[in-house]
């Protein structure tokens, strides 16, 4: 990649509809990661910033999660509030759609963005999903009238096309120092990242049938003499009925969790570590502002 010969630094939000690869995006710029991913609606719960150094520039990407209409919870209140306030507070918005397809949720955050048109880079995900590049041509011909200030077709997962998009985003940041220190990768610590591993464990070992009213909160984390991690994790649901899905046979579903989740917490703390797993109920503790707060979603 070329540095710029002059400083650019920005807020860069990153906004799209479930499953349309947002995290996966952050992640790969990244080159960390920082986001949990899941096949999942709703994956994605707090704000999550990403910091991309390049030279003296500095892009700090906000992953948010993905937009909808559902608006019944205090957790989708909270959720759709951290979209509007990231949009409000970012100096550029990418927003990502498929590029096979636009959906009417697609449409409503065109609609949402079109004050900022100038200041948004349209990126068409999942390129490498198309059979053949030629697939492409319509939908770019489509989108050419869209009102924004560029647009890139890229595959988040494969890394296609990635270098230009970055290119096409530090050219449209404006000038100004770094925004945090060039070390800094993400605004999220070890204790959020590790109930974030533990919480995406539950969405892959349950696949269908993870309660969606699941929350994880590490109880304790603490390094050990020995260089080890020991971790306890608070898996939270809201109904008594969950607990067996999430507990299994005689153990077996959790124990799983906690061995996929054990890997993922190696490589990120770097060293061996115990992690201890429990499973309990707090009814309705997504539609209750005070127990989100408790739960560290005062964050959003």
């Amino acid at each position: 990649m070329n540095r710029n010969s002059t400083a650019r630094s920005g807020l860069v939000a990153i906004v799209g509809r479930p499953n349309v690869g947002k995290s996966t995006l952050i992640n790969a710029l990244v080159g960390e990661k920082i986001s949990i991913v899941s096949s999942k609606p709703h994956t994605t719960r707090h704000r999550i910033l990403g910091v991309l150094n390049r030279g003296d520039s500095q892009a700090v990407f906000v992953d948010t999660p993905g937009h909808t209409q559902r608006s019944q919870h205090a957790l989708h209140r909270l959720m759709a509030r951290v979209i509007h306030q990231s949009l409000e507070d970012c100096d550029l918005a990418i927003l990502m759609i498929e590029a096979k397809r636009t959906t009417d949720e697609d449409e409503r955050l065109f609609a949402l963005l079109e004050p900022r048109g100038d200041r948004t880079i349209l990126v068409l995900n999942k390129i490498d999903e198309l059979k053949a590049p030629v697939e492409l041509l319509p939908r770019l011909h489509a989108l050419e009238k869209r009102p924004v200030a560029a647009f890139v077709p890229i595959s988040a997962k494969s890394g296609d096309n990635l270098a230009v998009l970055v290119d096409t985003i530090f050219a449209h940041l404006p000038e100004g120092p770094a925004l945090y220190p060039l070390d800094m990768t993400t605004n999220r610590d070890l204790r959020f990242r590790a109930a974030e591993i533990v919480r995406e464990q539950l969405f892959e070992q349950l696949r269908q049938e993870v309660p969606y009213g699941s929350a994880v909160e590490i109880e304790h984390m603490q390094k050990q003499e020995d260089g080890g991690w020991l971790v306890h994790a608070l898996i939270w649901l809201e109904r008594e009925s969950h607990k067996p899905i999430v507990i299994g046979k005689e153990g077996q579903q959790l124990k799983k969790v906690g061995q996929a989740a054990r890997l993922e917490l190696r490589e990120l703390l770097g060293g061996r570590v115990h992690l201890e797993l429990w499973a309990k109920v707090r009814e309705h503790w997504s539609d209750n502002e005070q127990e989100l707060q408790r739960l560290g979603f005062d964050s959003l």
